[in-house]
């Protein structure tokens, strides 16, 4: 069965080419006319959080995790829509309390969306930001030389069965983007398969240093067990980053690590 990111790959060929200057489908973020930075996301109850979490930890991660996309273009997020799909009976005042704590905690307020019934919980979020005049970080500008770095331990995610909140590292993704970071992208789906797709659009290889690992986690929840959203992010070997080295880019492509993490399946 065919992955995510190959039916991407198939729905970005039924549109034109963005304008000089645009980035749509295929980065954290779209970017628009005035450097706008727009990212959306669906999560969904029962799948992207456990089916017995508190709702309020479901409002809290479809807005970290969309305030994260912005955070791996290097800009922060500024506003947001929210759309709720789900039973009559939706506890809507909890699910909004931690879409209202995460907000607050990230400066990006709802300025509208939609309620709808339907029979299984999806929160969908679009969230936009800013880059605050400062060049986005695409996925796409990794060089040979450059180092690669993480912003923190991986694996804890996984170790905790997945019942941490998550925390979109904004001022990391700005700090990386002022200090020079040449490529970002967060880590929702796992460190391979994230650090991949950074790869393969830039067009690099990388060789490997060892993995920071969070306490409790294996080597294995590091490397694919996804939900850290942490950011990885290439910069240049002069460049003074605050970030732990986990590797250097090389022109050799096939020096790219087998891809571990989650994947969503489409015909």
């Amino acid at each position: 069965m065919p992955g995510e990111f190959e039916a991407i790959d198939r729905i970005r060929r039924l549109f034109p080419d963005p304008p000089a200057g645009e980035v749509w489908i295929g980065d954290d973020a779209a970017v628009l006319p005035g450097g706008l930075l727009v990212a959306a996301d669906a999560l969904v109850y029962g799948r992207h959080v456990l089916p017995d979490a508190p709702l309020d930890d479901l409002g809290w991660k479809a807005i970290a995790t969309n305030a994260s996309d912005i955070a791996a273009m290097g800009g922060r997020p500024t506003h947001c829509l929210v759309t709720v799909a789900g039973p009559a009976d939706t506890n809507l005042d909890l699910l909004y309390a931690g879409i209202a704590e995460a907000t607050a905690v990230y400066g990006c307020p709802v300025v509208g969306g939609d309620l709808v019934n339907a029979s299984e919980l999806t929160v969908s979020v679009t969230v936009l930001g800013t880059t605050d005049g400062r060049a986005p970080v695409l996925r796409s500008g990794a060089r040979p030389g450059d180092l690669i770095y993480v912003t923190g331990p991986l694996g804890g995610a996984a170790a905790s069965g997945y019942r941490v909140r998550p925390v979109a590292r904004v001022a990391e993704g700005i700090a990386a983007a002022v200090a020079g970071a040449t490529a970002m992208i967060d880590v929702s789906d796992g460190l391979f398969a994230d650090l991949n797709h950074l790869l393969e659009a830039s067009g690099v290889g990388v060789g490997l240093a060892p993995i920071p690992i969070a306490p409790g986690a294996t080597a294995e929840q590091a490397m694919g067990g996804g939900d850290d959203y942490e950011l990885v992010f290439a910069a240049p070997a002069h460049a003074e980053v605050a970030g732990i080295r986990i590797g250097r880019c090389t022109d050799d492509v096939s020096q790219r690590p087998t891809s571990t993490g989650w994947e969503h399946t489409w015909r």
